[in-house]
């Protein structure tokens, strides 16, 4: 591909450091500029419409021109443009928002911390995980457990947390304090004649061995995804979470349930924690509290750590962490209009309704040559290729293989998101069956022309 001449992409070329993204390829070839959005799908300068397959980046839920959110945030511009809860102030918004999120919490949860992106809710919390085992005396009782291919965020502690190479290789991460366990993917790490409940077993049996060989007095918090999101979109085995918890309970281990892609109808419930049966400490939230319309991002914290906050507050004179823009009553209002929608659509009648459709369908794509595994849960799912499919031969990184299909589905009319040679789906939640069956009509075609072109090349 030869570099873009147009102007508006010489400009990104000379002025605008992308996130994940190789940098000399870019500066290369130029970007995909999008210029507007109109419900599931989106354009780029040129005016090519492409149905977006990600819904951004897992959080456009409600499409891209809802006039209602743009209103809401017109309205609260309007009203206050900017406001903080720093030093005991606050604002209406900020405020029927925690409520709104208290009242909805899968599990019994106390105050709302107001935040700007999962990475800073996540790293929040394991600021008060370290703040409240101070405040009970527990000073050996700081390190965070997450599981491998995971992702948690990209500040250095979140960023230490995300389970995955190309988040820590040459940032000097993960930062000390931090350790991994397994990835429960049972496709790929389950062992020949082992159930998925085994493999549960497993995992579990092998968390408990890092407590032991670390000290259960040193662990304070185990972090976790409810469905893996850019690890690859990856569900759990069955009984894995009951198993996980309880030696989180055993070992009087927090709990992090890292809601940022499954909260808000992704997996079929209002939350993945229903879906799993999940009894976290702390819920983080992302992503759809706003649709993405606005930057916002929220913690959930229970009575009991709510209680630890507060004493330790009192002995120092003061919570002394916080964001100038978390808690904004732009975003705020913005998020509380989209859990106005959410209820009043009856976002999980409609997910329950539609999932089937991209499941099945993905299902039916488990027969193609290049696929290896179908995953997923309500609107979020994955195909994952191979280069033999009785054996689970990977192909070789340096084949670029995923990189190869994400660019014949943008070719085709498809935006999603390859992680390694796992192509991934969530799309809006707003999606209907028709519009699933022509994004599914899209990925067969791209692996079709993929297929030919790794036959000849001779890579297939």
């Amino acid at each position: 591909m030869t570099r873009r001449s147009n102007s508006l992409a010489q400009r990104d070329i000379k002025n605008v450091l992308h996130p994940y993204t190789n940098i000399a390829s870019h500066n290369d070839n130029g970007p995909t500029i999008i210029t507007k959005g109109e419900g599931i799908y989106v354009y780029d300068e040129a005016g090519k419409k492409y149905m977006e397959g990600l819904s951004g980046l897992w959080c456009t839920s409600l499409g891209f021109n809802n006039k209602r959110l743009i209103e809401a945030a017109n309205k609260a511009m309007r009203q206050l443009p900017f406001y903080h809860t720093f030093g005991s102030k606050s604002h209406p918004a900020a405020i029927a928002l925690a409520e709104q999120l208290i009242e909805m919490a899968p599990v019994p949860m106390s105050k709302v911390f107001f935040a700007n992106s999962g990475s800073e809710a996540n790293d929040t919390a394991v600021k008060i995980i370290w703040y409240i085992n101070n405040a009970l005396g527990l000073e050996k009782k700081k390190k965070i457990i997450a599981r491998k291919k995971s992702y948690h965020g990209v500040t250095l502690m979140t960023a230490g947390l995300t389970g995955l190479p190309n988040n820590h290789r040459d940032f000097d991460l993960p930062l000390s304090r931090v350790l991994h366990t397994d990835c429960p993917h049972f496709y790929r790490y389950g062992k020949t004649n082992e159930s998925e409940e085994q493999f549960a077993t497993r995992c579990a049996d092998n968390l408990r061995k890092l407590i032991l060989k670390e000290g259960p007095e040193t662990i304070a918090a185990f972090f976790a995804e409810p469905v893996m999101g850019a690890g690859g979109v990856i569900p759990p085995p069955k009984t894995y979470f009951r198993k996980i918890q309880d030696i989180l309970h055993e070992y009087q281990i927090l709990f992090v349930a890292d809601e940022v892609i499954c909260g808000f109808g992704r997996t079929g419930r209002m939350f993945g924690t229903e879906s799993y049966d999940l009894k976290p400490d702390m819920i983080s939230l992302a992503k759809a509290l706003s649709s993405g319309y606005q930057p916002i991002s929220a913690l959930m914290v229970s009575e009991d750590i709510f209680n630890l906050i507060a004493k330790e507050s009192q002995k120092i004179g003061i919570f002394g962490h916080g964001y100038t823009y978390g808690g904004h009553p732009v975003p705020c209002a913005v998020a509380l209009e989209a859990i106005k929608i959410y209820k009043q659509m009856d976002l999980i009648g409609h997910v329950g309704k539609i999932a089937p459709t991209l499941q099945n369908g993905l299902s039916k794509l488990n027969n193609h040559p290049l696929v290896g595994e179908a995953r997923g849960v309500g609107l979020i799912g994955a195909l994952e290729l191979v280069k033999n499919k009785q054996t689970r031969e990977a192909f070789n990184i340096s084949d670029e293989v995923g990189a190869l299909l994400a660019t014949r589905i943008q070719a085709n009319g498809l935006i999603s998101r390859v992680m390694g040679d796992s192509l991934a789906f969530a799309p809006p939640l707003i999606i209907e069956t028709s519009q699933i069956d022509e994004m599914l009509a899209i990925v067969e075609q791209s692996l079709d022309e993929t297929l030919k072109i790794l036959v000849d090349t001779g890579l297939k």
